[in-house]
C-alpha cells in the first residue's frame, strides 16, 4: 500500500492526538497538525498531504472557509470534514465545497480510517 500522508486540522489537542493515534495504528502517516483553519491552509501549502482531516468549528477561520480556500488553491485537494455538528446543512455545504467525505463526532476509529483511505483513493 502506498503511504498516505494526512494533515489533521482541529483546535482541540486531545482530538488531534486521538485522530493521530487512530491513523498511525492503521499504518497511515500523519504529515502534520494544525490548530485552526488559517494554520491548516498554511500547513497544507507547505506539506502537500494526500488527505486533510479537518474540523468545522474552529477559531480564527472555520473548517468550511478553510476548505473553500484550500480547494481554490488546489482543486484536487482531498479534504474530509469532521465535526460534532451532525447537522445536515453543514454536511451539505461541505460536500458542495468539495469535501470528499464527512465524519460526525464521536466517530468510530474504523470510520476515520476508511474515510481517509477512500479520499486518498486507496483500496481497503
Amino acid at each position: 500500500m502506498t503511504q498516505v500522508r494526512v494533515l489533521i486540522v482541529d483546535d482541540l489537542e486531545f482530538m488531534r492526538s486521538a485522530i493521530r493515534e487512530i491513523l498511525e495504528s492503521a499504518g497511515i502517516s500523519v504529515a502534520g497538525e494544525a490548530v485552526d483553519g488559517l494554520d491548516g491552509i498554511g500547513k497544507y501549502r507547505d506539506l502537500r498531504p494526500d488527505v486533510v482531516l479537518m474540523d468545522i468549528t474552529m477559531p480564527k477561520l472555520d473548517g468550511l472557509n478553510a476548505l473553500k480556500r484550500i480547494r481554490y488553491g488546489d482543486p484536487a485537494a482531498n479534504v474530509v470534514m469532521c465535526s460534532s455538528l451532525g447537522q445536515d446543512r453543514y454536511i451539505i455545504r461541505a460536500i458542495q465545497l468539495g469535501a470528499r467525505d464527512f465524519i460526525v463526532k464521536p466517530f468510530k476509529p474504523q470510520r476515520v480510517v476508511s474515510a481517509v483511505k477512500k479520499a486518498a483513493g486507496v483500496e481497503e
